[in-house]
C-alpha cells in the first residue's frame, strides 16, 4: 500500500529543527530506542511537522505519531491545544501514542513493549 503523504506548513521547518536540537531527557531517550529503524524496522523521525503541528516522532509508513507529555501538558490550557491538534491529525490519518515523560524515564521497558504491541497489532490487522 502506498505511502500517505500529508503536507506541513513550510514555516514550521526552523521551529522543528530547534525542537530536535533542545529535546527533553524523556525524548532523547526514547530516540535512542527509535533511531535507526531500532524499532521492528520502521523508520521514525523526531519532531517531524505535519499539517499546521509538529509531533515529537513519526513513523510516515504506520501513520503513527508519538508524544512524550511534560508536566507543561498537566496545565488545562496546554492540554485543550493537545486534543485539539490531536483530533486535526486524526482527521487526516495520523494514529496517536501519548507517554509521560516520566514514564519513558522511569519504564522504558514498558513503553517499547507498548509501541511494539501496537505496531504488531496494526500490521497483523
Amino acid at each position: 500500500m502506498p505511502r500517505k503523504i500529508i503536507p506541513y506548513n513550510p514555516k514550521l521547518k526552523e521551529l522543528a529543527k530547534k525542537l530536535r536540537k533542545n529535546m527533553t531527557l524523556g525524548e532523547v531517550l526514547l530516540w535512542g530506542e527509535l533511531k535507526q529503524k531500532k524499532m521492528l524496522g520502521y523508520d521514525f523521525d523526531r519532531q517531524r511537522p505535519i499539517d499546521d503541528f509538529i509531533v515529537d516522532f513519526y513513523c510516515k509508513d504506520l501513520q503513527l505519531a508519538i508524544e512524550v507529555d511534560g508536566a507543561s501538558h498537566n496545565i488545562d490550557e496546554v492540554y485543550e491545544k493537545d486534543v485539539l491538534r490531536q483530533k486535526r491529525l486524526e482527521s487526516l490519518g495520523v494514529k496517536f501514542l501519548r507517554f509521560e515523560d516520566n514514564e519513558v524515564k522511569k519504564d522504558m521497558n514498558n513503553v517499547l513493549r507498548t509501541i511494539e504491541g501496537w505496531i504488531n497489532n496494526e500490521v497483523s490487522s
